[in-house]
């Protein structure tokens, strides 16, 4: 068997390359890596409960205590750069916005292990970059929000946030699975269709809003994929907004730091 570090040196100097961290290595699949465990976890579970279009996955390798996964190799090209370039009619958009409504459904009613409690697929810890770059968890929704807001007493959030954010981590979510990246460059797209869901890095179970608030969180350029994106998946405006306030206090949430009161 050809090492791995081998067949990633030749897939670079073959294929161009498709991220950072993502190689081509043959005509049908790809490496990527290193990973965490979370992403490994969500795209077998999802693969097992539903009728989503995950990449298969073909092998997982250990170098240097880092993970690694082969899996398929997707054909099309990512929702971004179709819905930008006007590679869609508005019949493919809508037939995509409506595959994308079914998954995300699906995904809305798997069962959690526990509710009440954000975690991976596997129920351990999770990776979410809106948390930070290092696993943690698994949490309570409190101690979720919590850590969203820097460690903030909740007594304290309206008058260092506003009332929506108080008001918003006050209440009782149900939990959800998400993928938690939902972004158009992470929906595959061929022939009018969704070919895949890519990059489950983020994944697993969250409070029910977190789908809708993660979809916002890197700006796409085109208001109409908004509007289209807002009949796959239900909305929580109210969320959106308190997660918008905490988003301009923090570069990095789950930090404690001193604020001074709104006047």
């Amino acid at each position: 068997m050809i090492p791995l570090l081998l067949r990633l040196w030749i897939g670079r100097k073959l294929f161009d390359l498709l991220e950072s961290n993502v190689v081509r290595v043959g005509w049908h699949r790809v490496i990527k890596g290193p990973c965490q465990l979370p992403e490994l976890a969500a795209m077998q579970y999802v693969a097992q409960h539903t009728t989503i279009p995950v990449p298969t996955i073909h092998s997982t390798y250990t170098y240097q205590g880092a993970l690694y996964i082969e899996m398929e190799y997707i054909e099309g090209s990512n929702l971004a750069v179709a819905w930008m370039e006007g590679d869609l009619s508005a019949d493919d958009k809508k037939t995509i916005i409506a595959e994308l409504k079914d998954y995300v459904g699906q995904l809305r009613r798997l069962v959690p292990p526990v509710q009440g409690v954000v975690a991976s697929a596997s129920h351990s810890d999770i990776l979410d970059c809106r948390i930070g770059p290092r696993l943690l968890g698994p949490l309570s929704h409190d101690e979720f929000h919590a850590f969203l807001r820097g460690k903030v007493p909740l007594e304290n959030c309206s008058k260092v946030f506003g009332e929506q954010v108080a008001t918003v981590h006050r209440q009782h979510y149900r939990t959800c699975f998400s993928h938690a990246d939902l972004i158009p460059c992470n929906i595959m797209v061929r022939g009018g269709h969704i070919a895949a869901i890519v990059d489950w890095a983020f994944a697993g179970w969250y409070p029910e809003y977190w789908e809708f608030t993660k979809a916002h969180y890197d700006r796409f350029p085109d208001a109409h994929w908004y509007t289209a994106l807002y009949d796959a998946i239900p909305q929580y405006d109210a969320e959106l907004a308190a997660e918008r306030a905490l988003w301009k206090q923090y570069d990095e949430p789950g930090i404690p730091r001193v604020f001074t009161s709104r006047q």
